[in-house]
């Protein structure tokens, strides 16, 4: 089956979605709609805004090499490391390991979050997040392939802008031959993982409320 390249913008960029960090980026937490279809093989490119002018940069491009589900990353020995660490550095308190099941008195499952970027300011269950974390889809996206360039997102080319950038939520499928002239651009000046700190590292931890 062909591959699908999937593009969206990134309004806020903590190094929570995605998460760059140990060596894996994963897509654990929003764009419920891409975790839903994507599939190994298949590329996600995210995008800054293009809100009032602003130049078009790329701040990430990840090729999936892995798909799992919420319980099996937060009990995954490889993957104890993208838990969130509310009193360490900022790369781990953005951690996005931060779902899994637990059953109630009546054995109902219900989905724990732990204390992270969505949760309330008093590290209780946010449950606007929960909701759109959780009830579309139960799948994490992990890639070994990846570039993340964060505050130094790459320009994206003139000719490019208007197919590759989704303006506003939700996302966009761009063409195979769109997808391949952004991923010779990358290679031709980026190194495989790291390179760049998330935009939003120039300020202290902060929640996201959901809204």
């Amino acid at each position: 089956m062909a591959c699908r390249y999937f593009s969206y913008v990134i309004p806020r960029d903590y190094g929570f979605a995605p998460n760059p960090f140990g060596g894996k980026c994963t897509l654990a937490t929003c764009k419920p709609n891409i975790r839903k279809v994507a599939k190994v093989g298949d590329w996600v490119f995210g995008t800054s805004s293009v809100a009032k002018g602003a130049s078009a940069r790329l701040v990430f491009a990840m090729k999936i090499s892995e798909v799992t589900n919420f319980n099996d990353y937060y009990r995954n020995p490889d993957y104890q490391f993208k838990k969130p660490v509310m009193n360490g550095s900022l790369k781990k308190m953005y951690g996005d390991n931060i779902y899994h099941q637990i059953s109630d008195e009546t054995d109902e499952l219900y989905w724990a979050q732990d204390d992270s970027h969505h949760s309330l300011p008093d590290g209780t269950q946010n449950p606007l997040n929960v909701k759109r974390d959780t009830e579309t889809t139960d799948r994490v996206l992990i890639s070994d392939l990846f570039y993340y360039f964060g505050s130094n997102g790459i320009k994206i080319p003139e000719a490019l802008v208007g197919v590759v950038c989704k303006r506003g939520p939700g996302h966009r499928e761009i063409s195979q031959s769109c997808a391949q002239q952004l991923l010779k651009m990358i290679d031709n000046s980026a190194d495989v993982g790291i390179n760049g700190d998330p935009i939003m590292f120039t300020h202290t931890f902060q929640r996201y409320d959901g809204k």
